[in-house]
């Protein structure tokens, strides 16, 4: 087993644990598609903290071993492929997901990363795309993910120098959001899931649709988009209650619906 998830009230801490580095095989990368799948269909997990398992990483990349085989099949079953099929489960979940960031978060590991919705990152880590070392590209979305992030000259940077920057780089150009001592890095990173978690579950799946579905989109039709957006939340169960526990001074109780 790679995977192993521990809840903390409605926050799910999933850790990935492939020692010495946590690489992404693709048994790893399977066995966390369908946690992730089971995770987001069950409905007292409204928040995804992904970790990764030890002290020196997140995930330093994918398993180079299997790179050969991956070859010899043109690619078919590829770690790129599998961080692609569970980055759309991501984007398409009604869950949001943070990761917490220790150590190495390199290639698929920063792949993996872009595909949360927020990033807390210890103040030892190290985040980069060096699969230009190696003759490659990022394959798992790294060449459109980071631009979205912290624009093109910084993504070409990255991705064609292959070298990794630091936490504090990393937060100064947007890739992280939020950096701390590695202590508190779980602690930290369950704390905003836990924020996340305590909102409306209806409100937040339509955040996170906004978010994937209109940042290519002109200002005009982005606008359409979030006013059907909120209209869709305001006839919803969850804003009928979010709005008359506001008025009757008491804690909301959302449903997701």
């Amino acid at each position: 087993m790679f995977i192993s998830t521990e809840h903390q009230g409605a926050v799910a801490l999933v850790t990935i644990d492939n020692p010495p580095m946590n690489a992404l095989s693709r048994g790893l990368l399977s066995e966390l598609e369908a946690e992730i799948d089971r995770l987001d269909n069950e409905d007292a997990t409204r928040a995804i903290v992904l970790r990764g398992g030890g002290e020196r990483a997140f995930v330093a990349g994918a398993d180079i071993k299997e790179f050969p085989a991956t070859r010899e099949a043109d690619g078919e079953g590829s770690s790129a492929r599998g961080i692609h099929a569970i980055g759309h489960r991501m984007d398409a979940a009604r869950t949001p997901f943070v990761a917490a960031i220790q150590g190495y978060c390199l290639g698929g590991g920063l792949e993996l990363a872009m595909c949360c919705d927020v990033r807390v990152c210890a103040d030892d880590a190290k985040l980069g795309q060096p699969e230009s070392k190696l003759g490659l590209i990022p394959g798992g979305g790294g060449t459109q993910r980071l631009p979205r992030l912290i624009g093109i000259g910084r993504s070409n940077f990255l991705t064609i120098g292959g070298e990794p920057i630091d936490a504090a780089t990393a937060y100064d150009w947007g890739l992280v959001e939020k950096v701390v001592p590695v202590a508190e890095l779980i602690d930290s990173a369950i704390a905003v899931a836990s924020t996340f978690a305590a909102r409306s579950p209806h409100a937040v799946a339509v955040l996170r649709e906004l978010a994937r579905t209109t940042r290519d989109l002109s200002l005009e039709e982005g606008l359409r988009r979030e006013a059907d957006a909120f209209r869709r939340c305001i006839v919803s169960e969850d804003g009928t209650e979010g709005v008359a526990a506001f008025l009757e001074k008491r804690a909301p109780n959302f449903t997701g619906r």
